[in-house]
């Protein structure tokens, strides 16, 4: 496998291989030309937008500055909204349902790092797909930590830090992200 196939596969892998670190750096030239324009160029962001992210559905509205790591692992549907200062570190699939909203500052974040030192100190990195269902309203500043999966209609706490699967209908909130009570819909 390349380490390409291993980062998307949620194996260790080489984050310093040739083809990764050209295909970041083709992202943070995307980036920067669209985190660069303002809201006045909205058609040209948006162009832009469109070349940087894997899939994105209509009626979106990311706004600068955003940053990510690839941005083909990242899948966004229809009529969502992304704040000032969004992090998307996709090393393998984030996918985010329709009609969510995030705060400012929202953190997704797929790479981990190994536990042990020695592992850990070898350079190899590995990564865990982040799921975001429908209707999600994420709250400015929370961080969702790789491998987290949220249900659909799931509103986050601002700050909160989410470290595991939530279901449906509840509200989360706190570090690390708990069940503050249920939401009925």
């Amino acid at each position: 496998m390349t380490e390409k196939e291993k980062m998307i596969a949620g194996e260790l892998y080489l984050a310093s291989d040739p083809q990764l670190l050209k295909e970041r750096q083709e992202a943070q030239l995307l980036f920067q030309k669209f985190n660069s324009l303002s809201e006045l160029d909205k058609d040209k962001r948006n162009k832009i937008i469109k070349n940087l992210i894997g899939k994105l559905g209509e009626g979106f509205n990311i706004e600068p500055p955003f940053l990510c790591d690839y941005g083909y692992n990242i899948i966004i549907g229809k009529n969502c909204y992304i704040n000032y200062g969004c992090c998307i570190l996709d090393g393998t699939l984030v996918t985010i349902g329709n009609n969510c909203m995030f705060g400012p500052n929202v953190q997704i974040y797929t790479a981990t790092h190994p536990l042990d030192h020695k592992a850990r100190n070898s350079g190899k990195e590995f990564s865990k797909p982040i799921s975001i269902g429908n209707n999600v309203w994420i709250g400015g500043n929370a961080t969702l930590c790789p491998g987290v999966t949220l249900g659909n209609n799931v509103v986050v706490g601002a700050g909160a830090v989410v470290t595991k699967d939530f279901p449906d209908d509840v509200l989360i909130a706190g570090n690390p992200a708990k069940i503050i009570k249920t939401i009925n819909n």
